[in-house]
């Protein structure tokens, strides 16, 4: 059983699983790493991992426009809420059976508040659970902590880390994070969207494959792969 991957730029991705239409965190209008428009996008599910704008993006418009679904946090989760979403709020550590496998919140090193300024809850990552049990860790904006290595003994088949640096893990960090997980394939991102979080993602793929057994797949921007 085969899945598609599409990585947006930034923290921004696309999952179909099985049919089910999966949106990471839609940060379109003002992303300048992708020229994918929001009105090309009909998810069947948002998941939002934290209330920043860089993340929450479009989700309103998104949303409002094709009646997709919420899976976030419980703050994220009724902040989108109020502007007409139907919502899944889940929690740190709690997970739910949904139709395209089973969805868990994992911790994740950051801070997160609403575009609006009110609070947005804890940060967090994503652990799908796929039907047929293809574990893919997104593990949303953080820094290294030592939890990854519980992440890593669900035997992960994709990881997608950040490796920009500043805001983020940046690529030693993110390469002591494969060390802990032990993904299968690896997917870097949350770089190169502007100066401040530039890397070399290439050179980012030969440390890890020179040191780890992990296989790093680096993506352009509107782009995908099947895995």
């Amino acid at each position: 059983m085969s899945y598609k991957f599409t990585y947006y730029g930034h923290g921004t991705f696309g999952l179909d699983i099985q049919g089910h239409k999966l949106l990471i965190d839609p940060f379109f209008s003002d992303n300048p790493a992708t020229k994918t428009k929001p009105a090309e996008l009909d998810p069947d599910y948002l998941l939002i991992t934290h209330g920043h704008g860089d993340h929450v993006g479009d989700a309103v418009e998104i949303i409002q426009r094709t009646g997709a679904k919420v899976i976030a946090n419980f703050e994220v989760a009724n902040w989108l809420g109020a502007r007409g979403a139907e919502i899944y709020p889940q929690h740190i550590g709690g997970g739910h059976d949904y139709p395209f496998g089973y969805v868990k919140l994992t911790q994740a090193i950051h801070g997160s508040s609403m575009p609006d300024g009110s609070y947005g809850g804890m940060p967090g990552g994503f652990l799908i659970t796929t039907p047929d049990d293809k574990k893919i860790y997104l593990a949303g904006d953080t820094g290294l902590f030592a939890g990854m290595s519980l992440i890593g003994e669900e035997g992960i088949h994709l990881a997608l880390l950040p490796i920009g640096d500043n805001f983020t893990m940046g690529p030693d960090d993110a390469l002591r994070a494969v060390r802990l997980i032990k993904p299968k394939y690896a997917i870097p991102a949350h770089y190169n969207t502007w100066d401040l979080i530039a890397q070399d993602p290439d050179a980012w793929k030969k440390r890890v494959e020179a040191e780890t057994d992990t296989i790093v797949h680096i993506l352009q921007p509107d782009t995908s792969i099947d895995f």
